[in-house]
């Protein structure tokens, strides 16, 4: 299992990933005009290619057996709605694995990796939206002292899912905290 940053080469295959996992998770909500109108707004090659370029987004992901297996989208700056006093909350995207290979420890990776890097950008909290019917994406995300912060929306064409607001803050390191000898 290797993680890396995305490079431009990865845009289909995040796309195709993304696709998948969704429709395996979710696609059962839809209808089928909603999710098709979704997928190709969502998780196409150009999308996927115009969020590489971004300098505000890093996108990471792990290969297994020459495959990409899971990959993870963070956001220097949250565009969730503000329900909490932070000041430089940095948003989790997308944290997507392949249906068959979920279980692995791939989403630990990832976690950990978007958490050091919220923490290297000078985040204090990590945001991310959640799907209310999904217990164990919840779970997860509580493992990393997340918790529900606010009721939210997502919207698939004219569907209106219920969405949970998770943030949690960031704890700098030890070395970080104590900035050393005050001066007098």
């Amino acid at each position: 299992m290797t993680l890396r940053l995305a490079t431009a080469a990865d845009a289909a295959a995040i796309a195709d990933l993304g696709r998948r996992a969704f429709i395996a998770k979710f696609g059962h909500l839809y209808s089928a005009e909603n999710l098709a109108a979704f997928l190709d707004d969502a998780h196409t090659a150009a999308k996927v290619s115009g969020e590489l370029a971004n300098p505000d987004m890093k996108v990471a992901v792990i290969e297994e057996d020459g495959r990409l297996a899971s990959f993870c989208k963070i956001v220097r700056t949250s565009g969730l709605p503000r329900h909490t006093a932070a000041k430089k909350p940095m948003e989790l995207k997308q944290l997507y694995t392949d249906p068959d290979l979920i279980g692995r420890g791939h989403g630990a990776r990832l976690m950990d990796w978007a958490l050091a890097e919220a923490r290297a950008w000078g985040a204090d909290e990590i945001q991310l939206s959640v799907y209310a019917d999904n217990p164990q994406a919840q779970k997860f995300y509580r493992r990393y002292g997340l918790e529900k912060v606010a009721d939210i929306e997502f919207w698939v064409g004219d569907h209106c899912d219920p969405e949970f607001m998770f943030a949690g803050p960031l704890q700098l390191p030890a070395e970080a905290r104590n900035p050393g000898p005050m001066c007098r």
